[in-house]
């Protein structure tokens, strides 16, 4: 391939027509229930407004986001969906959550009363969630505590109680026992929060591995929050993957050149050749999404063929040795992860060999990366009575 075929250097490849359809297959293994779509993290890197625009279009009931910041966001993208800051929020982000309409998660009592304060003084009433804490040991209200605040929230004129959560510390697929432990502390809280104070809107703690394991003993929650799930990212699992990745991660060579044996390579000189080598230069980094722990050890491919990485990964490039592969040129599309016309090397092996994790890899593709939109095979949309509810509250 030509370069002037590629006028980016490193780009990802988004298909939100993948994105769709994961969404589809985990609302169909929970019958009944809303989704919640985790986009924090720029959509753990796959681009926050474009996914937000998929969940919008197949119906969700809502997004979840790390702060005030990337709401924000979406807010002024146009994004109607109601929108839940599922983390902490800093004193300095009260003033814009309240004024925005975004969702609280309240994790303790102060925060509340402080929350609470800010809606006065805006004559504005703000929808929370109170957050359990079931046994991740995080953030959230300890159980014995959490009907005294939800009573609390309740009677404030200015607080409105939407949410009832908790957050299980297992994301393997295939695996419930701690779970279903968390699962009993969240069901006692839920039945006395409603016991007293009536239905809540929105009632959520199933994440992908929850949302997928059918031995989950779940009978509360009406809502999945599921991240990973939609983005086809691998969790831990001893059975094929039941999720589609939605990304693939390209870059092209810029520079070929031949070495001779003894010919230390990058930052430090780590690795050595051996022999005459080719090598290629790649405007791809640390900062574009190809971990530095891939040094010595990742692989690309080239021409349908892999290569291995030699030398440091630096910031904004990486060198492979090309040396077995034949006709390869400046302009070369290069595959770091993901599937296509060359084949496939995924996220999972190019993370184990990095010692990172599938998560923090396309986490950490930067700025600089462009995101590419296609969208393949769309489901309909679906009709979801929670999310009229949401919209209503």
């Amino acid at each position: 391939m030509n370069a002037e075929h590629h006028p980016m250097r490193a780009w990802a490849e988004v298909d939100l027509g993948v994105i769709a359809r994961n969404a589809e297959r985990i609302l169909d293994r929970n019958p009944g229930r809303a989704l919640m779509g985790v986009i924090k993290a720029d959509a753990y890197g796959h681009g926050a407004v474009p996914v937000a625009r998929t969940l919008q279009r197949i119906g969700a009931a809502m997004a979840g986001v790390g702060d005030s910041r990337e709401a924000i966001e979406l807010i002024r993208a146009g994004i109607r969906l109601p929108i839940v800051i599922l983390g902490a929020i800093v004193d300095g982000e009260m003033s814009a959550v309240v004024a925005h309409d975004i969702r609280s998660t309240i994790h303790s009592r102060d925060r509340m009363l402080l929350l609470a304060a800010e809606a006065e003084r805006q004559g504005r009433v703000h929808k929370v969630h109170l957050k359990v804490d079931s046994g991740l040991g995080r953030l959230g209200m300890m159980p014995e505590r959490a009907v005294e605040v939800a009573r609390e929230i309740v009677a404030s004129p200015w607080l409105r109680l939407e949410g009832l959560c908790t957050h299980f510390a297992n994301n393997h697929l295939d695996h419930v026992g701690r779970t279903n432990d968390q699962m009993r502390v969240f069901r006692q809280v839920h039945q006395a929060v409603t016991a007293e104070l009536g239905p809540i809107t929105m009632v959520h703690c199933r994440n992908t591995a929850a949302s997928w394991n059918q031995e989950v003993e779940d009978e509360v929650s009406n809502t999945i929050r599921v991240g990973a799930a939609l983005y086809g990212i691998p969790g831990p699992t001893e059975r094929p993957y039941p999720f589609e990745p939605a990304m693939t991660l390209k870059t092209q060579i810029i520079f070929l050149k031949d070495v001779p044996p003894g010919t230390p390579i990058g930052y430090n000189g780590h690795f050595v050749t051996v022999k005459t080598t080719r090598l290629a230069t790649l405007p791809i980094g640390y900062n574009d999404g190809l971990p530095g722990g891939a040094a010595d050890r990742g692989e690309v491919v080239v021409r349908g063929r892999r290569a291995l990485i030699r030398g440091a990964v630096s910031m904004d490039y990486a060198t492979i040795d090309v040396s077995d592969i034949p006709g390869v040129r400046v302009g070369d599309e290069v595959m770091v992860f993901g599937r296509g016309e060359q084949g496939e090397l995924s996220l999972v092996e190019l993370a184990r060999l990095a010692g990172t994790t599938n998560y923090a890899v396309t986490c950490g593709i930067g700025k600089r990366v462009q995101r590419v939109y296609t969208t393949s095979a769309v489901p309909p949309r679906r009709g979801d009575e929670l999310r009229s509810a949401v919209a209503e509250t």
